[in-house]
């Protein structure tokens, strides 16, 4: 099961720069729950194991979007410091609150997610000017909003990465590559975070903070070696089709977690 979700997560983190982690943290949850881990810890572990492999993932994929010159690295390189801050934030507070309400959080967001990927996107303002890239100021707090997100959701950001680039005249092909090179410092500050947040916490053997080692062991070298499958396939598929798809997975996982908001400690 760890091998197959692997596989399937880096393939469409490398498709469409999103979705690995909205797609992990409820199967991991799912499989930590019939492995009888604490209920409350639950979705803190398979959040911070799922944001953990993106640590891979990410290299993978953006190896392959690098070789075709789609990264804007002036980008990742502004919202990066923002990124970092605001995931580190993020991972104490998922720490600290129960899991019920982490688990709500999640449902409700990746529902709002799967509606938004079903919905044409507009790159003009109100009064029908293109939209540009923020300032330096601006490009930090968008890095803080999206790692803090990122955070509590367990991935690489481009749920919301993706759609702010594309709302900036970012082409689509550099905006999913550009999220996937931002997936490096959310998923790096990430694991220190969730190692910090959990290290006194009392959890089964062979976790490392909130990290759950085996899962990680297992799901990483499958979705290391999907992700620049999917990378290269996002230059000649349907992109469009593929978030319909990943869209409708999306609400039947978002339905799942809301069962666990209600049965989670």
């Amino acid at each position: 099961m760890l091998v197959v979700l692997g596989a399937v997560a880096g393939f469409m983190a490398g498709l469409l720069g999103i979705g690995g982690g909205m797609m992990m943290v409820p199967f991991l949850t799912m499989i930590l729950t019939a492995r009888d881990f604490p209920a409350d810890a639950i979705i803190k572990v398979a959040i911070a194991t799922s944001l953990t492999t993106i640590l891979f993932t990410s290299l993978s994929s953006v190896r392959a979007h690098h070789g075709r010159g789609a990264v804007r690295w002036d980008i990742v390189k502004a919202l990066a410091p923002g990124i970092v801050v605001g995931t580190l934030l993020g991972a104490q507070v998922v720490g600290a609150l129960p899991g019920r309400l982490v688990a709500a959080f999640f449902a409700t967001f990746i529902g709002w997610s799967a509606w938004k990927m079903l919905r044409s996107q507009r790159n003009v303002g109100k009064d029908g000017q293109l939209r540009a890239l923020p300032s330096a100021a601006g490009l930090f707090g968008t890095g803080g909003f999206i790692g803090l997100l990122s955070a509590f959701l367990g991935a690489g950001g481009g749920f919301l990465t993706i759609p702010f680039l594309t709302n900036r005249n970012v082409q689509i092909h550099q905006a999913i590559a550009t999220s996937a090179a931002c997936g490096f410092p959310i998923a790096l500050a990430g694991t220190v975070g969730y190692i910090i947040a959990g290290w006194n916490a009392d959890l089964p053997d062979h976790t490392f903070g909130y990290l759950y080692l085996p899962a990680l062991a297992i799901i990483t070298p499958a979705s290391v070696l999907t992700a620049p499958l999917g990378a290269r396939a996002a230059h000649a598929l349907s992109v469009r089709r593929m978030r319909v798809v990943f869209a409708l997975l999306l609400f039947a996982l978002a339905g799942y977690m809301l069962t666990r908001a209600v049965g989670a400690g």
